[in-house]
């Protein structure tokens, strides 16, 4: 059974940082991408980050460039997403997402085909 667990989510002042981990079991394709998504309260998900598992390629959102990084560990079945300088408009719930049918990297919810069950970000002071 395919899964995503998503993990690493808190409270964090502005400014700071905070390493979310999306782990990944369940599907054995060579071919495939990982998007991370951030769903803000009364607003709609929108795609921020992918890595793709052809040559590690990735796509980042403009309004996360140079605060994001999404890295992979292959021996670990597990993606990261590293955010530094953290903003209260980054506040939501963080999910990730696994896309089967291509590797190339996606913005779009309806590009992926299974999903972890998110998990929260809260940036306040």
């Amino acid at each position: 059974q395919l899964q995503l667990v998503e993990s690493g989510g808190g409270l964090v002042q502005p400014g700071g940082s905070l390493r979310l981990a999306c782990a990944t079991s369940g599907f054995t394709s060579d071919y495939y991408a990982i998007g991370w998504f951030r769903q803000a309260a009364g607003k709609e998900r929108e795609g921020v980050v992918c890595i793709s598992s052809t040559y590690g390629s990735t796509y980042y959102d403009d309004s996360v460039k140079g605060r994001f990084t999404i890295s992979r560990d292959k021996a670990k079945n597990t993606v990261y997403l590293q955010i530094n300088s953290l903003k209260p408009e980054d506040t939501g719930t963080y999910s990730c997402a696994v896309r089967l049918a291509s590797s190339v990297c996606s913005p779009f919810t309806w590009a992926y085909d299974y999903w972890g069950q998110g998990t929260q970000v809260t940036v306040s002071s």
